[in-house]
């Protein structure tokens, strides 16, 4: 694989996505994603990568019959995993924030050191708040109810700021966009209805639904989720 200083642009792009039962599991070179089809997690890694225009491989992995090899290159078992050559990272934020070094061209993190701390800031306050409760929305436990009160009522905190500004930092799409994303476009399939004074938030969400990267991220099983 090429770094991206050194592209030939008038080159295909290779973006491919390879179901796991077609997958050999060895002797793979280029940049490669071990992405559950339906996890917002992994669903966060495939838009950055689609987001920064590179070449790289999507491995679909089937969340609920995960191959052996998930646990032998991530002893938490867990997915999103991401494999370059020698490197293995797992955990969506690193994952993000090393293919946004290595790939900085769109830059997704505040150049300055000061917005990026802010930036991480608030990427741990979506964990703690919003995402931290994926697993019993995911599994309708029995706390599910409360939790899509907790959602809903923490996403409509935010909404006020999308009337003065297109994205999470400002003008320009980032991280925190790309964090947040999953979970804004799974709010028909979790049962999650915002209140009328939401309304700022979800035309914003449009507006990340609208990028190419986005649209190009999903997976068919995505593609239901949202009515």
């Amino acid at each position: 694989m090429q770094f991206l200083g050194h592209r030939d642009f008038n080159a295909p792009r290779v973006r491919r996505v390879v179901r796991d039962a077609d997958y050999s599991w060895s002797g793979n070179t280029m940049m490669t994603l071990y992405s559950g089809t339906t996890c917002p997690f992994s669903h966060r890694c495939r838009i950055v990568l689609y987001e920064k225009g590179m070449d790289f491989q999507v491995i679909d992995v089937d969340l609920f019959n995960k191959p052996e090899d998930i646990a032998v290159i991530n002893p938490y078992n867990r997915v999103p995993v991401l494999v370059d050559r020698d490197l293995v990272l797992y955990e969506a934020n690193i994952i993000n924030e090393y293919i946004d070094e290595r790939f900085p061209h769109p830059q997704l993190m505040p150049p300055d050191p000061i917005m990026r701390a802010r930036a991480r800031q608030l990427l741990s306050s979506f964990e703690q708040e919003l995402f931290s409760h994926i697993d019993a929305l995911e599994k309708n436990l029995k706390s599910a109810d409360k939790v899509r009160g907790h959602v809903r009522d923490r996403l409509s905190e935010l909404a006020p700021v999308f009337s003065k500004q297109k994205f999470m930092l400002g003008d320009e799409f980032s991280m925190l966009d790309v964090a947040i994303a999953p979970l804004l476009w799974r709010l028909d399939h979790y049962g999650i209805e915002l209140p009328k004074a939401g309304a700022p938030l979800m035309k914003y969400a449009e507006r990340i639904f609208s990028r190419q990267g986005f649209i190009d991220a999903l997976t068919p099983s995505e593609k239901v989720m949202r009515r």
